[in-house]
């Protein structure tokens, strides 16, 4: 799971923006500004019938900040992102 959605630089973060757009997913800010210092991304990839499923995490990082529940504090009632 992506330590993201509990940092607290979740909603401005140029990195997270990306994970974002891999996965299709609406972004938290259209213009992030907050440049993290060395996030590492696992990219898992899943063949599937007839398709390659990617699912990209960012698994650390120096900025890290821990805010638990950050991410649903800024979309209360939708699903968290695995």
């Amino acid at each position: 799971m992506c330590i993201c959605i509990n940092c607290h630089y979740v909603d401005r973060c140029i990195t997270y923006h990306a994970v974002e757009h891999q996965h299709q997913q609406p972004h938290l800010t259209e213009n992030p500004t907050f440049e993290p210092q060395e996030p590492s991304i696992n990219v898992n990839i899943r063949p599937q019938e007839d398709y390659i499923e990617m699912e990209w995490d960012v698994v650390g990082c120096e900025s890290f900040l821990e805010e638990a529940g950050k991410w649903m504090k800024l979309r209360p009632g939708e699903p968290v992102p695995t």
